[in-house]
């Protein structure tokens, strides 16, 4: 095992990203990264993803000012993933919740998560 880092893409040329909270370590959002994304986040020290839907680069927070700084990156033992411990500059989610994770799976239904 080296101690070298070489990130280990996909067939697409992504790696998956697990966004926590820095200090709660609560799991706030799941994203991919290409190349330009991880070399963009390491750069400005603020998380940038590979946005599938749109086929580009994508800052978080760039249209709602709420960004993640990025503390530390986590590599797993393949180098096929990453765990990014950041601080939240507002919602995570999307829908304004914390966590795209607010809510559990009760037999077939989707019920909030009990905090």
């Amino acid at each position: 095992m080296s101690d070298e880092f070489e990130p280990k893409f996909d067939a697409s040329g992504l790696l998956t990203a697990v966004i926590v909270d820095a200090q709660s370590k609560a799991v706030l959002m799941v994203a991919f990264m290409d190349a330009e994304a991880l070399a963009a986040t390491r750069a400005s020290g603020f998380a940038h993803f590979h946005s599938r839907s749109r086929g580009r680069l994508w800052k978080k927070g760039e249209s709602s000012g709420n960004v993640l700084a990025v503390e530390r990156i986590l590599v797993d033992c393949d180098q096929d993933a990453l765990v990014l411990e950041c601080r939240p500059a507002g919602p995570t989610c999307h829908t304004g919740a914390d966590s795209c994770f607010f809510r559990q799976l009760e037999d077939d239904a989707l019920r909030p998560v009990n905090t």
